[in-house]
């Protein structure tokens, strides 16, 4: 297994304004097939099971991962295959759908916050608080003066989120209009999956530019260093899943977590049960 950091390879570079279109969905990093590549997805993903028990136990701080892309970028697959091996009791899944007649009478971060982990926790958003910067902008939900606004405002909520002690990566899962439309016809193709069908997907793919131009306003005025953009090459879904399992599993070692002193006397346990042992009782 390489000794880089896919923290650096694949991070946004703060301030700067990637170009989409330039960045190629089909990388894989030198790697060439998903065989070759199985055994380091499966550590990565074992090791962020193990880091996610001690996140619990030290229950210093929380972590929040949030996936963006375009329809059949591999959101959900990403659960499945990568997040999927954490413990489900301490991590938690948020999808962000069209708001509810109760979100939408709050203001738009509302829904978010509520969801955002608790100390010890991972929580997931299957998409994010940033479909009101991008869905609303691209389909002119509100006037323009009202989703500029939202970026400063989403910059103060995850700022407020690392003073709690939540760490928020980001992941755009980068994909190409080709794979999207191989993907859209497999779905066609298998009948186990036409419940995932919708016309506003195939809708959507008309205003493909301008979601990419949406995401790159994006990248360039929320990316902080408490809150960082990757941009995931997910063509193949394999390399996405190594790619998101290191830089999970890289965040956390970077926490340098430890165990938690006990909260009794060990060698008093240990006699007592031994005693009970002994005793058989």
């Amino acid at each position: 297994m390489s000794d880089s950091d896919y923290r650096k390879r694949f991070r946004v570079t703060p301030g700067d304004r990637p170009k989409l279109e330039k960045i190629d969905p089909n990388a894989r990093d030198g790697h060439t097939t998903k065989q070759e590549a199985q055994d380091e997805i499966t550590h990565y993903a074992q090791r962020m099971r193990e880091l996610q028990y001690l996140l619990h136990a030290e229950n210093k701080r929380s972590l929040l991962i949030v996936l963006q892309g375009l329809d059949a970028s591999g959101k959900d697959g990403t659960i499945r295959h990568v997040l999927g091996y954490m413990n489900p009791q301490g991590c938690h899944v948020r999808g962000f759908k069209q708001p509810t007649a109760i979100e939408a009478a709050h203001d738009f971060l509302w829904r978010a916050h509520k969801a955002a982990p608790a100390t010890g926790e991972v929580t997931i958003f299957n998409r994010s608080h940033y479909e009101d910067v991008l869905v609303v902008r691209v389909h002119e939900l509100v006037p323009k003066k009202k989703w500029l606004g939202r970026y400063e405002h989403i910059n103060t909520f995850e700022a407020l989120l690392a003073e709690h002690g939540t760490h928020v990566i980001k992941f755009f899962l980068h994909i190409s209009p080709e794979e999207q439309l191989a993907r859209f016809k497999k779905r066609l193709d298998d009948p186990t999956r036409w419940w995932k069908i919708s016309e506003a997907d195939y809708n959507e793919r008309l205003y493909w530019k301008e979601y990419q131009h949406a995401y790159e306003d994006v990248f360039e005025r929320c990316n902080s260093g408490d809150a960082p953009w990757y941009i995931i090459p997910a063509n193949h879904k394999w390399f996405r899943n190594l790619a998101i399992s290191r830089i999970v599993t890289e965040t956390m070692e970077s926490l340098q977590m430890s165990f938690p002193e006990p909260s009794v006397n060990i060698d008093d346990i240990r006699r007592k049960y031994h005693e009970i042992v002994e005793k058989k009782l």
